[in-house]
């Protein structure tokens, strides 16, 4: 006899239908899992017959074979226990095997025959809806499947109740959705003394979801200035929340269904490896760029990171998507972040203190910085220089305009921009591009004569010509303009340098 199961594997944010196959026949005794099984996949025999023993139940004296199909297509995780559990006691005649292809069927099963989380369920039941079936999860992962709309949710603490389940002998309760987690308070701009070219460039970065890199020495206040920045960007719409939990989901982070409206703000540390930053590994997982997408990704320590790591962005921040290449599988995550970063202009970060700079300056400060490449500069839309403060700044009352205000003025804009990019692609003004750009952010004559003067004195290149127009096009809906002027261009160029050649 051979039973059926429905479960998923999963590439990238993509689940794939993978069936579980089970035949029990005559032979020597022998179970075997093939179908491209991972370490996890190839371990689940010891688990599962260890969870049937829990139950009191054991192996038949044949020859037990499990195919997953499609045979070509790798297998990776420990979510296909449960389906192989449930494929085997289906063959053996324990459950009805015809019921079981109503539902997708995900989880890792304990020794004691406990269901417990496995990565990736939202995802599963995001297929099953697309599939019209039901979905079998363990029970702490109800609330995250119950986000999927009308899916029938089955969440079983365990293989025993869920076997009573199916045959109708006990009634799991129907999972309650997942709480919206609200957003917690961060550090407000009226902590930053003074600073205010930087507090000007964080809100039109906030604004129009800019590239951002702030330059300057140790204890200045970078690091603050980017942790004010979740509180000044817009909540997250529900379909942008549910996109962002799917990433959370497949990295296994989203815990009890808890979705939060809040940008993800990402801070990895300058040791972070190519796969850390950018997603693959072993086990193909979504890196740090993915984790931050439609938030905040925030580099300190810029120059510290190892420059293969850091070039390794430059495709991310440009398409807004991470393709993971490996010999059996191409995986593709999603990646449209807000770069802000960080950095001191040498490596004793005093260059422009003559009592405090070291004895190579200026030569420290071309070297250090030359470790950032100029095409990952290139594709960053506003640099700053971050003062130094002294104490007397820090005795200073503060500043009467705190988050609230500027985002405030910031939601106003992202309206605009809302309004505007209806019918696009388009989220924000750093994503225009091709006929919208030129539409919605040519400049009047008198700006346009500015720009090309300076796109020859700075050498912009072509990325760089089309973000200062973006930048301008923000700079305009903070002023509520509603065509870019000679005055809002001259503030783009304003924050723009030339980048040194790679």
């Amino acid at each position: 006899m051979v039973a059926l199961v429905r479960t998923v594997a999963y590439l990238g944010l993509e689940a794939r239908g993978v069936e579980v196959q089970c035949q029990v026949a005559a032979g020597l005794p022998k179970f075997q899992v093939v179908g491209l099984p991972d370490k996890a996949v190839g371990e689940s025999r010891e688990r599962v017959q260890a969870a049937l023993a829990a139950m009191g139940l054991a192996l038949p004296p044949k020859r037990i074979t499990i195919n997953l199909s499609p045979a070509d297509l790798p297998k990776e995780g420990s979510h296909y226990d449960l389906p192989i559990a449930l494929a085997l006691l289906a063959a053996m005649g324990v459950t009805d095997a015809e019921q079981l292809t109503e539902y997708i069927a995900v989880g890792e099963l304990a020794l004691d025959a406990r269901i417990v989380p496995s990565p990736g369920v939202l995802l599963a039941a995001l297929f099953a809806s697309g599939a019209e079936a039901g979905l079998i999860c363990p029970r702490a992962q109800g609330a995250e499947a119950r986000w999927a709309g009308g899916v029938p949710v089955v969440a079983a603490p365990d293989l025993a109740s869920l076997l009573n389940h199916l045959k109708g002998t006990q009634r799991l309760p129907e999972p309650r959705p997942g709480e919206v987690e609200p957003r917690l308070p961060g550090p407000d701009l009226k902590m930053v003394k003074g600073q205010e070219t930087a507090k000007r460039a964080l809100e039109i970065a906030a604004a129009g979801g800019h590239n951002l890199l702030m330059i300057g020495p140790p204890g200045a206040g970078k690091s603050l200035l980017a942790s004010c920045l979740p509180g000044l960007l817009p909540e997250l719409t529900p379909p942008e929340a549910l996109e962002v939990s799917m990433v959370q989901s497949v990295a296994g982070t989203l815990e009890e269904g808890r979705i939060s409206r809040a940008r993800p703000f990402r801070a990895p540390h300058h040791s972070a490896s190519m796969a850390a930053l950018t997603g693959g590994g072993l086990k193909v997982k979504p890196g740090e760029v993915s984790m931050a997408h439609l938030g905040v990704l925030f580099l300190d320590e810029l120059p510290e990171f190892q420059r293969p790591v850091l070039d390794s962005l430059r495709q991310p921040l440009e398409t807004g998507k991470v393709d993971v290449a490996r010999a059996n599988a191409h995986v593709t995550f999603p990646a449209r972040v807000q770069l802000v970063a960080a950095m001191n202009p040498c490596r004793c970060g005093h260059l422009g203190d003559p009592a405090l700079a070291c004895s190579r300056a200026p030569r420290c400060a071309a070297d250090y910085q030359s470790k950032v490449s100029g095409p990952l500069l290139d594709r960053i839309d506003l640099h700053v220089e971050v003062d130094p403060v002294s104490a007397a700044d820090l005795t200073l009352p503060p500043p009467a305009e705190g988050s609230a205000q500027v985002a405030a003025r910031i939601a106003a804009a992202r309206a605009v921009q809302i309004a505007r990019f209806d019918q696009t692609n388009a989220r924000t003004n750093a994503e225009l591009d091709g006929d919208a750009l030129e539409r919605f952010a040519t400049p009047d004559e008198p700006g346009q004569k500015l720009l090309m003067q300076a796109a020859q004195a700075m050498r912009l290149s072509a990325r760089g010509y089309t973000r200062m127009l973006r930048v301008a096009r923000t700079i305009a809906d903070l002023a509520g303009a509603e065509n870019v002027d000679r005055i809002h261009i001259a503030e783009a160029l304003s924050y723009r340098r030339q980048a040194p050649r790679a």
